[in-house]
């Protein structure tokens, strides 16, 4: 209770103490948390008393008994880490292909990727990268390019006849 009155009591001070925008305020005007520039003070009144029945609602905050102990988790750091990877698909309906592997190793990365060009052609790129070189890539075309002649179809519309108009009469 001693701490709710307190509050009340220091809400009250910081109130009577703020600057009056126009005939009565109860402090600064806020827009989205900040205040106001285009409003200026008219007059700044410093109350001896507070008034009481003025001052706004008061929305007290829960009094924490006691802190709960801070925990702190700390990762495992390795300073060279290690990694490995791969995957591939192969589908024969609709031709993709494509397989990758990637591995790291004393702070290089060593990987290549392979997929199948929509000519038939097969491109592979075998890659290193690290802190001192960058990345480096080496690409390599491999089989022959096969060009299909496009193939046009000749597409007929159907006829559709329009169909009768009746009347109706009643």
């Amino acid at each position: 209770m001693i701490g709710k009155t307190l509050v009340l009591a220091a809400t009250l001070a910081v109130a009577a103490a703020a600057p009056v925008y126009g005939p009565v305020s109860y402090g600064p005007h806020l827009s989205y948390g900040y205040a106001a520039k285009a409003i200026q003070p008219l007059h700044t009144v410093t109350l001896a008393k507070p008034i009481v029945a003025a001052a706004p609602l008061i929305h007290h905050a829960p009094v924490i008994a006691h802190a709960a102990p801070l925990v702190k988790h700390v990762e495992a750091y390795d300073p060279n880490p290690h990694y490995s990877f791969s995957y591939g698909v192969a589908d024969p309906h609709t031709g993709d292909s494509k397989h990758a592997e990637e591995h790291l190793a004393n702070g290089v990365v060593h990987g290549s990727y392979s997929l199948t060009e929509p000519d038939g052609t097969i491109r592979k790129v075998t890659y290193t990268a690290d802190k001192i070189h960058g990345f480096n890539a080496v690409v390599e075309k491999s089989g022959h390019a096969v060009h299909a002649a496009p193939v046009f179809k000749k597409v007929v519309a159907p006829i559709v006849h329009a169909a009768p108009i009746v009347h109706y009469h009643h």
